[in-house]
């Protein structure tokens, strides 16, 4: 674990209370909380990008579509979720769909979260549109990027 996230890991602790002093509350306890959160952060995080992984694998005679998607600017809701806009442009001569996995990350590049949106019945020559958003609260200086997109 680096510096910086048993930083952030510690200062999110404190807020939450899990560090506040009691009888029982030992370095080692408080330890223990540090990973254990940072074990389910790192579950959660997984969780994900193996969902967006099951989703690519059903698809069958897809074609490689990532120039073909562009992402507006993340916006976090007031749930705490950060949602981006996706628009895919069919270059096909029929009506095609696309999967598009965005991963959230951090300022740094540190994967937060990863999502898959369908943007369906495209026309052809045009553009169709849709609405990724995270599984969970993201905080911080959340960014978006197109991991991968199909067109079938």
């Amino acid at each position: 674990m680096t510096r910086w996230t048993t930083a952030a890991l510690l200062t999110a602790l404190a807020l939450t209370g899990l560090t506040a002093c009691s009888d029982d509350d030992t370095p080692s306890s408080v330890a223990s909380k540090v990973a254990s959160a940072a074990s389910r952060a790192g579950d959660t995080v997984a969780s994900a990008t193996a969902e967006a992984g099951r989703r690519f694998d059903d698809i069958k005679n897809g074609v490689d579509a990532k120039d073909a998607v562009r992402l507006g600017r993340p916006v976090t809701a007031s749930d705490g979720r950060t949602t981006v806009g996706v628009t895919a442009a069919n270059s096909a001569a029929g009506a095609k769909s696309f999967a598009v996995q965005v991963d959230f990350t951090d300022g740094s590049g540190k994967l937060l979260d990863a999502v898959v949106v369908t943007v369906p019945d495209v026309p052809a020559g045009g553009t169709g549109k849709g609405t990724a958003r995270s599984t969970h609260r993201l905080s911080g200086d959340v960014r978006a990027k197109v991991s991968r997109a199909v067109r079938y």
